[in-house]
């Protein structure tokens, strides 16, 4: 599968983004998706997760129930939904999908398949 990211951007302190993630190709809906992010001369760290059917979501701990992700199969989209941002929220965003049919979730970034190519998000003080 195939993924693209948008909806990164420049924000004050305490505001809020939408990013998306498209994917191409049938097999979306069987995909846990999930979200990282990368600031620079840092590793890629895990944001938060959806099952293939959306039905259960996991977050970092850093996220505090600021961020929400979804989907919507039909849509073939993923979403992060990020309010109240903080200037150590700024990085570049990744979309991530597991493999077709592997419906466990991981935070390591080397458990997914495939990537987007990233949006940077931006938050100023």
């Amino acid at each position: 599968v195939q993924l693209q990211a948008s909806g990164g951007g420049l924000v004050q302190a305490g505001g809020s983004l939408r990013l998306s993630c498209v994917a191409s190709g049938r097999d979306f809906k069987t995909r846990l998706m999930g979200w990282f992010r990368q600031a620079p001369g840092k590793e890629r760290d895990f944001v938060a997760a959806i099952t293939d059917n959306g039905g259960s979501s996991y977050y970092a701990n850093f996220v505090k129930a600021r961020f929400t992700i979804s989907r919507d199969n039909a849509k073939n989209t993923a979403y992060l939904q990020m309010s109240g941002l903080e200037p150590e929220d700024t990085a570049t965003y990744y979309c991530a999908a597991r493999g077709r049919g592997i419906y466990s979730l991981s935070y390591d970034p080397r458990a997914y398949e495939s990537w987007g190519q990233g949006t940077q998000v931006t938050v100023s003080s």
